[in-house]
Order: C-alpha cells, then sequence, then structure tokens
C-alpha cells in the first residue's frame, strides 16, 4: 500500500503536518521538524555578526544592534543568509538582528531521488513522494527497513530511532564558517567541515579583478552584497520565499527590476466596454446596457483625481447603442477620444504620439490608442467601440460609476449614484447618465419581437461567434469563461450595422486572456478582425445593416 500525500508526525501528543518546525517549550534552542512523517531534533547554533550581542531571556540567541549582515540591508519582511553557509538564516525584529543556523531535515526517500542544489542549504527529495506502509510497529526511512526499538545512523551527523513506526532523528547542527566554501576541508568519518587551521592575514581582499581594502562594501548584484573583513571577502544574499504556490486572486506574480525576489504584487483593476455596449466592471460583473447618452463611466468618488466619462450613439439603429467617445478629466488636464484613434488635449487636436512630461503620454499601435497618465489610470481605446480602462489597487473601494465600485465584491457593482444597490441593469445603467439631456436618455430602449430575435439567430451569426468556442482561444478556455462573450457577440450580431461586429467580443476576450498571461497572438488573422487602420469604417457604413 503506497500514498502520495505528505505523511504528518506527532510529537508529545500534538500532529504536525509535513514541513513543520516547532520549538521545545522549555529550551528555545531544541529545534523540531517534520519532514514526511521523520522527526528532526537539532539544536541551533548563534551566530553574532556583532561583537557584543545582547542576551534576550526566553530566546536561544542574542541579539545585534541593528540590521546590516555583511553590508546586507535585513528588511522586516525577509531574511538574509551567508553565501559561506546559506544555513545561516539572519531576521531584522525593530532594528534587532537574530542568525542562527538549523540542521537539515532529515529526508524520507531513496539516495537516487536527493538533490544537492548549489548555494542551497539543505538537500531535498525530487518527484512526488510514495510511502509504503510497513508491518506493524516497524518504520521504513526511503527503501529501509527498520524494526521498532532499532536505532541507526542515517549519517555521521545523524541518529536515528524507530519506536512504534514513528522515526525520530537527533541530528548534530554544524558551526558556523566564515572561510569561502572552496576552501572548507571535511575529514573521514567527520559530521562537519572546518576551515583550514592557519590563514594568512591580510588586510585587503581581491574579488573579480578588483582589489578592496578591510571594510570596504560592495553589491555584486541586486541579491549579493559583499564586505571585506580582515583580508576575508563575505557576502550576504536575501532568501527568497519559495514560489511554489500560485498568487492570490487579483494578483500576479512579479520581478521588480532591481530587487532580489520576485513578488505577488495586486494587480490593477480593470474594466472593459464592448460592442451594443457590454461591460466588464472591475470587480468582474458582466453585464449589458443599451443607452445612447453620456455616462459617468468611472470616477473617484472620494478624492475626485480623475473622471471618465463616455458618449454612447445609436448609430441610426432602433435597438442598440456603441460607445462613440470617450472624455478623461485629470485636473485641469482633459483628453477626448473619438472615433477613428482621433486625439484632443484640451480640446486642440493632436497627433500621436504625444506627451506631457510628468502628465501624459499617449502612443499608439496598430490596434489601439493608449493613454498613460501620471496618477496610473490608463485608457486603451481601439477607436470604433472597444474600450479599456485601468486603475491602481489603491484606488480600490473608492471609485463609482458603469464601471463598478472597485471593492473586490460582485454583489454591489450595481450601485446607483444616489448609493442605492439595484438589480436592474438598465436602472442602474441611466442613474449615471450626465449632461443637460439625461432627461431624453431615461427613456427605455425599444426591445425587438420574438421574430425579430428568431430571425436573428437564423442568421449566420452562431457560425461567426462560434470561432470563441474553436481552436483558435482554445489555449485561455480554462482560465477565462468563453461564454458571456460568445452571448455578447450574438447581441451584437443581432443588430449589426457592420460586418465585423463579432470582432469586439472577440478583442475583450482575448484581452482578458492576456491579462491572464495567455496571449494568443494569431487571433485576428484567424477570425478576419483586421485592426481599425484597414477596416473601411465610415458612419455611414456603420449605420447600413445587413439585414
Amino acid at each position: 500500500m503506497c500514498c502520495r500525500e505528505c505523511k504528518e508526525c506527532t510529537w508529545n501528543g500534538k500532529t504536525y503536518e509535513s514541513d513543520m518546525e516547532w520549538t521545545d517549550e522549555k529550551d528555545p534552542c531544541r529545534k523540531f521538524v517534520c519532514k514526511a512523517g521523520v522527526i528532526t531534533e537539532s539544536e541551533l547554533v548563534c551566530y553574532t555578526p556583532c561583537s557584543n550581542p545582547t542576551n534576550v531571556t526566553g530566546q536561544c540567541c542574542g541579539i545585534c544592534e541593528g540590521c546590516l549582515v555583511n553590508g546586507q540591508k535585513v528588511t522586516e519582511d525577509s531574511s538574509v543568509t551567508t553565501t559561506e553557509d546559506p544555513c545561516v538564516t539572519c531576521k531584522c525584529n525593530k532594528g534587532h538582528l537574530t542568525c542562527a543556523k538549523l540542521a537539515c531535515p532529515t529526508l524520507n526517500c531513496p539516495d537516487t531521488r536527493i538533490v544537492d542544489e548549489p548555494g542551497e542549504c539543505c538537500p531535498r527529495c525530487r518527484g512526488s513522494a510514495k510511502f509504503f506502509s510497513p508491518p506493524k510497529g516497524a518504520c521504513m526511512l526511503g527503501t529501509r527497513l527498520y524494526n521498532s526499538g532499532s536505532k541507526f545512523h542515517v549519517d555521521h551527523c545523524t541518529l536515528c530511532t524507530c519506536v512504534d513506526s514513528v522515526i525520530s532523528c537527533n541530528r548534530r547542527t554544524c558551526p558556523v564558517l566564515e572561510c569561502p566554501k572552496e576552501h572548507q576541508l571535511i575529514s573521514p568519518n567527520e559530521c562537519c567541515p572546518a576551515c583550514p587551521d592557519v590563514e594568512e592575514s591580510r588586510t585587503s581582499c581581491s574579488y573579480g579583478g578588483r582589489t578592496y581594502v578591510d571594510g570596504d562594501k560592495w553589491e555584486l548584484d541586486s541579491c549579493k552584497t559583499c564586505i571585506c573583513k580582515q583580508g576575508k571577502v563575505r557576502c550576504a544574499m536575501p532568501q527568497c520565499p519559495p514560489m511554489n504556490f500560485p498568487c492570490p486572486p487579483n494578483s500576479k506574480l512579479e520581478h521588480p527590476k532591481g530587487q532580489c525576489c520576485p513578488r505577488c504584487v495586486e494587480r490593477d483593476g480593470v474594466c472593459t466596454v464592448f460592442g451594443d455596449p457590454h461591460y466588464r466592471t472591475f470587480d468582474g460583473k458582466f453585464y449589458s446596457f443599451k443607452g445612447p447618452c453620456r455616462y459617468q463611466l468611472v470616477t473617484d468618488c472620494f478624492f475626485h483625481t480623475f473622471s471618465i466619462r463616455v458618449t454612447n450613439d445609436a448609430r441610426r439603429t432602433k435597438f442598440s447603442a456603441w460607445t462613440k467617445t470617450i472624455a478623461i478629466k485629470i485636473g485641469d488636464l482633459k483628453v477626448n477620444l473619438g472615433q477613428k484613434m482621433r486625439v484632443k488635449v484640451n480640446g486642440k487636436k493632436v497627433d500621436v504620439p504625444y506627451r506631457i512630461a510628468n502628465q501624459l503620454d499617449i502612443n499608439r499601435t496598430d490596434e489601439s490608442v493608449l493613454v498613460n497618465t501620471r496618477i496610473g489610470v490608463k485608457v486603451l481605446w481601439d477607436g470604433i467601440s472597444f474600450l479599456e480602462v485601468s486603475v491602481p489597487s489603491s484606488y480600490r473601494g473608492q471609485l463609482c460609476g458603469l464601471c463598478g465600485n472597485f471593492n473586490s465584491q460582485i454583489k454591489d457593482d450595481f450601485t446607483e449614484r444616489q448609493g442605492r444597490v439595484v438589480q436592474d441593469a438598465q436602472q442602474f445603467g441611466q442613474s449615471w447618465a450626465v449632461g443637460a439631456a439625461k432627461k431624453m436618455c431615461a427613456r427605455p430602449p425599444r426591445l425587438g419581437n420574438a421574430t425579430r430575435q428568431r430571425r436573428c439567430r437564423e442568421r449566420k451569426d452562431q457560425r461567426l461567434c462560434n470561432r470563441l468556442k474553436s481552436q483558435i482561444f482554445y489555449p485561455c478556455h480554462k482560465k477565462v469563461n468563453p461564454a458571456m462573450y460568445y452571448k455578447a457577440c450574438l447581441q451584437d450580431m443581432c443588430e449589426c450595422p457592420t460586418q465585423h461586429c463579432y470582432c469586439e467580443s472577440f478583442m475583450a476576450y482575448a484581452h482578458q486572456c492576456k491579462r491572464l498571461d495567455i496571449p494568443l497572438p494569431h487571433w485576428r488573422k484567424a477570425t478576419r478582425c483586421r485592426t481599425v487602420w484597414d477596416q473601411p469604417i465610415s458612419p455611414t457604413n456603420f449605420a447600413r445593416r445587413l439585414h
């Protein structure tokens, strides 16, 4: 019998999951770790990079004032190790530095699956774990079977005991060494390496072809800082946390330039508008709102740092509306985006790319105009009816408008201007109408009859929209369900004034996939969705219906 789950450990009547560590309540220097059902006990070896450490009651190791290790700053949320001994861990707590070394846990896997990576403190088991149940009372470590009550050496540092199917090991912690790893020696039948007995005393160091005097500090890269101490080069580097787990929802893994470790950072909020307007709010609520008028798309309701409004136009259709123009306001700066990617700044038409130092940066690709602002708000516009607004996570919970409130909850995205939460998309949308003509906008839209809807379904709409469910977009289907985009595509094609209305839904889906790091580079060619630059679109053509 075997299992693939990591076995837990039981010690003094308590159960500990694999990889858990704990300390003896009576002796803070006595440490335990559970690794796949094996308990390893060891003594902490303290390391004090200062000359006069302070001892603290209830704490194993003395503390040093300040949080520098070999020139490396130790922050409160990270730990640092030395390159000479990667098992030394230094942590900072309110300006006090504590460093210690712990023995590696005993591994429960065959020797052939044990890997020891350069620069890593402890070896690890490669591949998934399989544990075979030994006879009652006996123990199995790796591929070896031990009877209950037996004692055995795993290596020169470790003595283990098997008692009623529980393996407990006592492992010696080797002393901290300050000589370079290549100079460390280990004698036959000895547990720990050692530095040479006699070392040359010098007042300078050589590293990478350069000479440093005693006390000099330098950075090798964003991960490693070194110092010259009594002729020895001593380096330290942050210990990056293991990233073998996915980032939380609404966050992504980033490796910031100039920083050593990757980290999970909160994603920007993104609101998408496309087609006969369909909206995906910052919090992910999907809805359609057919209103030809001017609306508050998103604004900072608390501090009024920015406002984005859209004008929706029926474009000579009876039942629909498409986004026609966008108005962005940040302080005294006004940006207007129109059809065919026309751009105005403070009322004057400008050519793109366009830039105002420290305020505004407008660029253009083959398929869109991208507006970057100094406050981190970005607007992407395809010049037809696709619009994407992204805002920094710092705006969470302080926005309002058709894009919702960006508070990580979908249930209250339909919050009206007056603060009341409603269920009807039409009622919600109309509450955000702005301008002198908003009373006229409140008229309910004319809804098509059943015959018209049936005729739409019988046309080629389904064949065109079915591409969303095809191999073209298949790489993204597991992360983004295409159902809502497919429904939006069918709605758009029913009232479609041009030949390529389905492309807006495809573009919205492709952008959502790209944000989740699933690129779909050939979707345009495969679906014959051309960009604004090669589509013959004019107000007259847009208003010409296919049926």
